[in-house]
């Protein structure tokens, strides 16, 4: 009886609180009149929780690549490696053409009112070409490349610096490598911390954003933002049903393991705000190893960008729609090529979906002026571009885990009845059973 009645009060989780502020955030936004002080605080808030997480946001993900990839031996490091690029490549341009499908059959620029739309943001041809993207990938200075938020750059340094140290680090007993464990924790355990705040900020920046645009900068696009979030909803419908039938994993169960990352990303519009919560639940919940969560997840912030390959697709065909323009089929392959190659280069921040449709709308002959139309819905696109990105890179991930056979399906099980506080707790108590065994076998004499 005793057991029952400890069982029947489970503690709510913090997904489920994340979830309640969302919908709270929606609804004060829309149905409680306007009150610029009010605005103005709520906006304050919010933008404190955004920034108290992205404070160490690049040193988590400087920290979990240098950590995952300075563990690995190098063949390991190859085989995750290019498994990762194919998965992330592949899932990018199936979702260009995807939204290529879905928009030519839904028409979503079709009948829109230009003069019904309210444009305040003058918008400039983006003057940076391909190449130059794919060299200011590379950092000229790491220490610069992390005080400027460059996630790419960082990354590219975390690599090179993480490959150094699994050459120097053969044999396990760097203290270099141990020190980059314990600085991980504490990172981790920061970020921990602030997210026991989540629901507070999430309900603040959902409030603030919905009611500085107001619902009627919606209606002119409505159309457009219905067509995005149906291929969004059947895209990753068709995603879950692969992944679960490849890894055995139960819908339901996946399903439940992206929920948190889902409303995190929705309420906060940025991939790299979303990490740490998405590496979380990729192994505490779908059971994906670290050993490739902890490279794929940081990795997938910058090179694997669903959400955005749709974004740029279904804008650009929204954009010829709405000016009664056409696309030959060389045009439509050279557009798939174009926004998948450009998702790579998307910034991982809110509001970067105006900057990347500077680098396209005019590579696709559109009027760049037309860029300024999609301003006002910039908050909600953001919502249905982020939530893919993420969930893709949560997805990508149980796919290569799948096929290293470090997918924990038992992980799996108990996040069915435990709480997201209980598996962190549990994580925790694993994370230092692994590192007290790791420690007497590197104290062992070698025979």
């Amino acid at each position: 009886m005793a057991q029952a009645q400890g069982t029947s009060k489970k503690k709510i989780g913090m997904t489920t609180w994340i979830l309640i502020a969302v919908v709270l955030g929606m609804l004060f936004g829309l149905l409680v009149p306007a009150n610029p002080t009010v605005t103005n605080i709520l906006k304050t808030v919010g933008q404190i929780f955004l920034r108290l997480i992205q404070m160490s946001i690049i040193l988590l993900v400087m920290g979990q690549i240098i950590q995952a990839i300075g563990g690995l031996k190098m063949n390991e490091l190859g085989k995750i490696g290019y498994k990762t690029l194919i998965v992330f490549f592949l899932s990018s341009l199936i979702a260009s053409v995807f939204a290529v499908v879905i928009g030519y059959l839904l028409k979503p620029g079709t009948g829109v009112d230009l003069s019904a739309i309210q444009t305040t943001v003058t918008v400039e041809a983006s003057k940076t070409t391909i190449w130059d993207t794919l060299l200011n990938f590379i950092p000229t200075n790491a220490i610069k490349a992390m005080s400027d938020g460059n996630i790419m750059q960082a990354l590219i340094f975390a690599l090179f610096f993480g490959i150094a140290l699994s050459f120097v680090n053969k044999d396990s007993s760097l203290k270099l490598f141990d020190l980059i464990k314990e600085f991980n924790k504490v990172i981790l355990r920061v970020i921990t911390m602030i997210m026991t705040v989540a629901p507070f900020g999430v309900f603040a920046l959902i409030a603030s954003s919905i009611a500085s645009y107001g619902i009627q900068v919606v209606i002119p696009l409505a159309k457009y933002l219905g067509v995005f979030a149906v291929i969004d909803f059947v895209f990753i419908t068709l995603y879950i049903l692969i992944v679960s039938g490849v890894t055995r994993v139960g819908v339901g169960d996946i399903v439940r393991g992206l929920g948190r990352m889902s409303a995190m990303a929705v309420a906060t519009g940025s991939s790299a705000v979303t990490l740490p919560t998405a590496m979380q639940d990729v192994e505490n919940k779908l059971g994906v190893g670290k050993k490739v969560s902890r490279i794929m997840m940081p990795l997938g912030v910058t090179l694997n960008s669903n959400g955005a390959a749709i974004h740029m697709t279904i804008t650009l065909i929204t954009i010829a729609q709405m000016y009664a323009m056409s696309f030959s089929a060389g045009d439509i392959f050279f557009m798939v090529i174009l926004c998948t190659l450009a998702s790579v280069a998307n910034a991982v921040v809110p509001g970067a979906g105006i900057v990347s449709l500077t680098i396209v709308v005019p590579q696709m002959g559109l009027p760049l002026e037309s860029i300024a139309l999609f301003a006002g819905v910039e908050i909600f696109v953001g919502m249905l571009r982020t939530i893919l990105n993420v969930d893709g890179d949560a997805l990508a991930a149980m796919l290569v885990a799948k096929s290293e056979n470090v997918i924990d399906l038992e992980k799996v099980k108990r996040a069915r009845t435990l709480s997201d506080d209980e598996l962190l707790e549990l994580a925790a108590r694993e994370q230092a059973e692994e590192d007290e065994l790791a420690k007497k076998l590197a104290a062992e004499p070698v025979r």
